[in-house]
């Protein structure tokens, strides 16, 4: 009965060994496939801040040194009594805390900074959507985007959360999402994305341009393409710290099986020489009562 147990813990050892090794072989490939697509989200998002930052920069000064209504519909301030959060999360999960992070500064800013506001979400990202929609409003779910991500995509959802500022549906809106560092580091950011935030430093706002045509016309041309750019580049942002976060995330996961799947090696052979060594000493002590 003894040596039976025995059997049977070695081969559950084994199938537990097998196990891991099928697990392995699945978070490495993970983690490769990640890295690949890492190296083309991250190119993009490192080409696209530089202008992204700097139409912003141009924007925000333009829009402090406008005189009346003009360009005043996107950077009008109200009494904020509704707010829109757009929550950027991923579609699949294995990323570590990439989505759980976005999830809790967005849940944070509706039970704490908007508590007595009316606060709804509209989600990029099932995640995001899966999560907040258990106990929040999530008045949309546009987590199709990262199938064809492309700048006119997202330009549409950009437009559609401009009509509704300016319709005032809402008062506020703000972005929440994982700015990307590096492969390893991702920044959770919270965002105003309308209305439009003025720039407060003296020295970004004493540049003195000439424009042609006219600043006005440059302004109702500027603010929706600037707005859009201010979307997808976080859009991006969050896809590119989507990867490096999964990629971390199976890399490590990969040495976690590593060091199980060696500790078990380490119990089978030992529970394999020790099964041994007593069937040695039952062949020789029935040799002996033999003699005997």
């Amino acid at each position: 009965m003894t040596k039976t147990r025995k059997m049977a813990n070695l081969k559950e050892i084994r199938n537990r060994i097998s196990s891991i090794g099928s697990t392995m072989q699945i978070t490495s490939a993970m983690k490769m496939v990640s890295a690949a697509k890492l190296k083309k989200a991250q190119d993009s998002i490192t080409a696209m801040r530089p202008y992204a930052n700097k139409l912003t920069e141009l924007l925000q000064s333009l829009s402090a040194s406008l005189d009346g209504d003009v360009g005043g519909t996107y950077a009008k301030e109200r009494e904020v009594n509704r707010v829109l959060l757009v929550v950027i999360t991923s579609n699949r999960g294995l990323c570590g805390g990439f989505n759980s992070s976005v999830i809790k500064r967005s849940i944070d800013l509706i039970e704490n900074t908007y508590t007595d506001k009316k606060v709804d979400v509209l989600a990029i990202g099932k995640k995001g959507n899966d999560f907040l929609s258990k106990e929040h409003t999530v008045i949309e779910n546009k987590s199709a985007i990262f199938d064809a991500l492309t700048f006119d995509n997202v330009a549409e959802i950009a437009e559609h959360l401009m009509e509704l500022f300016v319709d005032e549906t809402y008062d506020k809106i703000e972005i929440v999402y994982n700015k990307f560092k590096n492969a390893a580091t991702q920044i959770i950011t919270q965002e105003q994305f309308l209305p439009i935030v003025p720039v407060t430093d003296t020295d970004s706002t004493s540049y003195d341009y000439i424009f042609e045509p006219e600043k006005v016309k440059i302004i109702e041309g500027l603010i929706p393409k600037s707005l859009k750019t201010q979307l997808y580049k976080a859009v991006r942002d969050s896809f590119a710290s989507e990867h490096g976060a999964r990629m971390t995330a199976m890399h490590k996961a990969t040495d976690n099986a590593t060091e199980l799947r060696d500790a078990l090696l380490l119990t089978y052979n030992k529970a394999r020489q020790a099964a041994i060594t007593n069937e040695i000493l039952e062949i020789v002590g029935g040799a002996e009562a033999l003699n005997n």
